[in-house]
C-alpha cells in the first residue's frame, strides 16, 4: 500500500536537524516544493532565523493564512527513544519523531492541503497563505515578531490558523480561540548587608520581601471572562546571599510570570504590584518585560466554518478555549487578523518518543482543506 503523501513529507521535515534556531534547510525545501506548483515565496532571514510566507492568489476575496514553525526542541538523550529521533519510524500505523506533533506534522498537512486545494482550484478567488518560522521553541524574537510587520506591509489577511497541536484526545477535539498574554517582572528588594551574628546592624530583605511575595500570591488581578480564565502570577527564581552561610544579604532578587487574560493589561498589572510592594514599605527596583499580549478571535464566521469543518471530518463538536502557554499567533492577531489554533493531539510534544498516529496526519490535513474550501470557493 503507497504511502500517504503528508505521511512522506512529515517523515522528511521529522529527518532535518532543524534545532532552534537552525532551520536546516525545511523552508527551502518547502519553497522549492510548491513553487513549483504556481506558489510564491518571500524569504527572509533575521540573524539565524530563516522565515518564509509562501502564497497563491490575487484576486479579490478572503485570504487565509497558516502560521507554523520548522524549528524543534532537543531530543535529549537519543538512546533513551525506542527509535532515532530523526528517523520518522513508522510502526503499527504511528510515526515517530522529534516535532511530528508540535509542529512538523501540521506544516506536512497544511501544505498538502494547500497543493490540492489550488490544483482542484487554480483560479480561487482570494489568497491561501503559509508562514513558517525557525525561531518558535527559542527566544521568538527574530521569527515571526520581526517577520510578520514586514509581510503586512505588502499582505493582507482576515483569518490566521496557527498549527500548534491544540487537540487533547484526538485531533480536533479542541480549538484554541485566543492565548493569554505572558509578562515577565523582575524585584530586587534591596537591604543592608551585615554579618548575622550584629542582625541590628543590617536590614535583611529576605523577610520583607517574603511577605510580599505571599501577598502577591494571593491577589486577585481580574476575574477573567467566558472564555479566558482569571490571570495567574507565579514565581519563578529566586536569587539572594553571597553563597556564605554568616552574612545577611544586601538584597534579594525574584523573578515571576503573569499569564494574563484580556481583562488586564501591561499597565493594569504594573499599577497592582507597585501598590503591593509599596503597601510593605519596600525599597525596590522593579523591571518588566512584556512577552507577548493576550489575543482573543470572535470572528463568528470563521469559528463556524472551522467548526463545521471539523464536524465533516470527525463528527465531533470542539471545545473552544484559551489553554495552554503562548504562541507566534499573538504576533499575527494585533494586525486585525482572525486568529485560532488548530494541530495535532499534545500528548507527547517535547517528550522522548514523540509520536502521532498516521490517521491523524490525514485527518487534519482534510479539515484543513475543507476550511480553506469553505473561506475561499
Amino acid at each position: 500500500m503507497m504511502e500517504p503523501e503528508v505521511i512522506t513529507l512529515a517523515r522528511q521535515l521529522i529527518q532535518k536537524p532543524s534545532f532552534t534556531p537552525d532551520d536546516a534547510g525545511c523552508i527551502t525545501s518547502l519553497m522549492n516544493r510548491m513553487s513549483g506548483q504556481g506558489f510564491k515565496g518571500h524569504h527572509h532571514r533575521f540573524g539565524m532565523v530563516d522565515n518564509v510566507l509562501i502564497w497563491h492568489g490575487n484576486k479579490p476575496g478572503p485570504s487565509l493564512l497558516f502560521l507554523g514553525h520548522t524549528d524543534v526542541v532537543p531530543t535529549g538523550d537519543p538512546d533513551s527513544w525506542d527509535h532515532p529521533p530523526l528517523s520518522g519510524h513508522v510502526e503499527n500505523g504511528v510515526l515517530y519523531g522529534r516535532g511530528v506533533a508540535d509542529m512538523k506534522g501540521a506544516v506536512a498537512a497544511m501544505v498538502l492541503a494547500m497543493e490540492k486545494f489550488v490544483g482542484q482550484n487554480a483560479s480561487h478567488k482570494g489568497k491561501v497563505a503559509l508562514m513558517l518560522t525557525s525561531d518558535e521553541e527559542g527566544e521568538a524574537k527574530d521569527g515571526i515578531q520581526k517577520f510578520m510587520p514586514l509581510i503586512a506591509q505588502q499582505h493582507h489577511f482576515d483569518f490566521c490558523l496557527v498549527g500548534e497541536p491544540s487537540s487533547s484526545q484526538v485531533v480536533g477535539d479542541t480549538v484554541r480561540v485566543g492565548r493569554r498574554g505572558s509578562l515577565h517582572m523582575t524585584v530586587k528588594v534591596l537591604g543592608k548587608q551585615g554579618h548575622v551574628a550584629y542582625p541590628q546592624h543590617a536590614d535583611n530583605p529576605v523577610f520583607s520581601a517574603a511577605l510580599a511575595v505571599e501577598a502577591l500570591g494571593k491577589h486577585q488581578w481580574d476575574q477573567g471572562n467566558a472564555d479566558f480564565p482569571p490571570t495567574s502570577f507565579q514565581i519563578s527564581n529566586v536569587s539572594a546571599g553571597t553563597g556564605a552561610a554568616n552574612v545577611i544579604p544586601g538584597s534579594i532578587t525574584y523573578q515571576g510570570n503573569f499569564r494574563y487574560s484580556p481583562e488586564s493589561s501591561q499597565p493594569s498589572l504594573e499599577k497592582q504590584v507597585k501598590t503591593i510592594l509599596d503597601g510593605f514599605g519596600l525599597s525596590y527596583e522593579l523591571t518588566w518585560q512584556l512577552s507577548g499580549e493576550p489575543f482573543y478571535c470572535q470572528n463568528k464566521h470563521f469559528r463556524h466554518e472551522l467548526t463545521e469543518a471539523i464536524v465533516a471530518a470527525t463528527n465531533i463538536e470542539p471545545i473552544f478555549n484559551t489553554a495552554g502557554g503562548t504562541s507566534d499567533g499573538r504576533f499575527v492577531a494585533p494586525y486585525g487578523i482572525a486568529t485560532m489554533e488548530l494541530g495535532l493531539v499534545n500528548k507527547t510534544i517535547h517528550r522522548v518518543n514523540e509520536c502521532q498516529e498516521v490517521k491523524n496526519l490525514l485527518t487534519l490535513e482534510g479539515i484543513y482543506l475543507d476550511l480553506i474550501s469553505r473561506l475561499l470557493k
